[in-house]
């Protein structure tokens, strides 16, 4: 059986067909990229004290500024939770708690959930929630829709989650309570990032290997990131969250015509045995590109063949498989562990926008622009660079210069979001880096499984990452300690893990590389790093 790479060949490398795949997947992106983030506006918290009593049944004059107020080193000052207790005889010095609700100042937004449905004080912790829920959502539809896709094909599972986003999106707009809220961000969450890896594995299925990197950087990461950039751009303008998340919304409705113009993938259609219309779709493909196909593209046998590898790859192994040898279960842990940390410092800073000391809007907007930055670069050390050293590197300096924040005086703000960017930036190549060597690492066998239990661990850090922003409300700087420790010891640890450049893809469970122990040895003044074969 010939490589399907080969087969197809006659295609060519980069032809209108091609092109037309690149760009039509990459749109896609862009609504993951504004979605997800927008709550960093529509869940923001605006400045707020106590709303003062309208009268005190004894027919005297209340002293609104002292009733909405709490004690501070003994003089009266405005409260955002309590305020001077008031009694029949006057106010007393005692507090209590915002009985009448809270005063928002409208000088940033002229409303957001928070402000709404007064998510602050004892309901503040309702605020990360909802992005907890959101993730949530994300974790249940990577592993429902990863199934879905395998037997039901890429683009049936691209357009189904993308109009469930839209339709979720829209309904969310009409939300009367915080539950309601939440239960459809939680259904937003659960075909976004589905959606995502569909139009990811469907574009790597219909492109050849010499454009796979390229689109899995420049295409889907930088039209994600364009899609980011966007955000801060319509918040500005508009400031109500309903009028914002319905214009976020509605450009979903506007991706229906791709329906007729993103085709099935060839590749899993012979996985299903469907050999007639992988040739259907090559052919239309060919014809776009202005070549002839060959006679015979499939044989029946070929066919067959690649159907037999297809059950043979997805039957025979099971998650336990990532835990059954010495060599897979420390590299499983260790990838997991990567991925972990860098969600949690990607999603972290990002959320965390709102809380850096300066412009939210222009901070989510650098914030979007370092992302499209970090892309380029990581297509670049793809194509160049050792990954081991580089993603280590990375990820020890960005773990770095979060630590470091905490030594910036609050009057220098600006310091304080540069080196937050410059630590984003390291982790949004870190990632991009980690994702690709980690289809490299993992064998043929439980490649998707791998990637898959990699993926199980970004949701969790997906769930935990909005606290960090929930943290930064009562302290700046606590997030950037614990992001930066976690990310510094994650640089450490990362190298251990194998070289993989220049080397074929692992097929077999045997062919995994075992992680790299090193030491030092003084032998006349000569240190030496030996890597130590963990047992398979």
């Amino acid at each position: 059986m010939q490589d399907y790479d080969k087969l197809t060949s006659f295609l060519g490398d980069w032809g209108p067909f091609q092109m037309a795949i690149f760009f039509l997947l990459s749109l896609t992106a862009v609504p993951n990229g504004y979605v997800g983030m927008s709550v960093v506006f529509l869940a923001d918290t605006p400045p707020h004290f106590c709303r003062s009593r309208t009268g005190n049944g004894s027919g005297s004059p209340i002293n609104h500024s002292l009733i909405s107020s709490k004690l501070v080193d003994g003089s009266p000052a405005l409260g955002s939770c309590t305020r001077l207790k008031w009694t029949g005889e006057g106010q007393v010095n005692e507090t209590e708690e915002c009985l009448d609700g809270w005063e928002f100042s409208k000088e940033r937004y002229a409303s957001t959930i928070v402000t709404e449905w007064n998510l602050v004080c004892s309901e503040a912790w309702k605020v990360p929630a909802c992005t907890s829920i959101y993730f949530c959502g994300v974790l249940a539809g990577s592993m429902l829709f990863a199934q879905f896709s395998d037997r039901f094909g890429r683009k049936k599972t691209l357009f189904i989650t993308l109009a469930m986003q839209t339709v979720c999106s829209l309904i969310q707009v009409a939300s009367v309570n915080w539950l309601m809220f939440c239960i459809l961000f939680f259904f937003v969450g659960f075909a976004q990032n589905s959606k995502y890896i569909s139009a990811f594995v469907l574009g790597n299925e219909l492109l050849v290997k010499s454009i796979r990197i390229t689109y899995s950087t420049l295409g889907v990461c930088v039209f994600y990131a364009l899609g980011y950039a966007v955000l801060p751009m319509f918040a500005y303008f508009i400031r109500d969250w309903r009028m914002l998340l319905l214009v976020l919304s509605l450009p979903g409705v506007l991706y229906t015509p791709l329906w007729w113009l993103i085709p099935e993938s060839p590749r899993w259609l012979l996985s299903q045995g469907q050999m007639e219309e992988a040739k259907a779709i090559l052919h239309a493909a060919a014809q776009k590109n202005g070549v002839t196909p060959p006679e015979v593209i499939f044989t029946p046998d070929e066919s067959l063949e690649l159907m037999q590898e297809h059950i043979k790859k997805t039957r025979l192994y099971t998650y336990i498989d990532l835990f059954r040898t010495r060599n897979i279960r420390y590299l499983t842990a260790l990838v997991c562990l990567i991925w972990l940390a860098n969600t949690i410092g990607y999603f972290g800073i990002s959320l965390n926008t709102s809380n850096m000391n300066g412009d939210p809007y222009i901070t989510c907007f650098i914030s979007a622009a370092t992302e499209i930055a970090a892309y380029t670069i990581a297509w670049a050390i793809l194509k160049h660079a050792p990954r081991r050293c580089v993603l280590s590197l990375l990820l020890l300096l960005s773990g770095s210069l979060l630590l470091f924040i905490q030594c910036v005086p609050s009057e220098l703000p600006v310091l304080t979001i540069i080196l937050a960017m410059i630590g984003k930036f390291g982790l949004t190549i870190s990632m991009s880096i980690i994702y690709v060597y980690s289809s490299e690492l993992f064998p043929t066998v439980v490649r998707n499984m791998g990637m898959g239990a990699a993926s199980m661990f970004t949701g969790i850090g997906g769930v935990t990452a909005p606290y960090f922003a929930y943290f930064g409300t009562y302290n700046k700087i606590v997030p950037y300690i614990i992001m930066g420790c976690l990310t510094l010891a994650t640089g450490f640890f990362s190298l251990l893990l194998p070289d993989t450049e220049a080397l074929p893809f692992p097929e077999k469970m045997e062919d995994v590389q075992p992680l790299r122990w090193c030491w030092k040895v003084k032998n006349k003044q000569k240190a030496t790093c030996e890597a130590v074969h963990l047992e398979r």
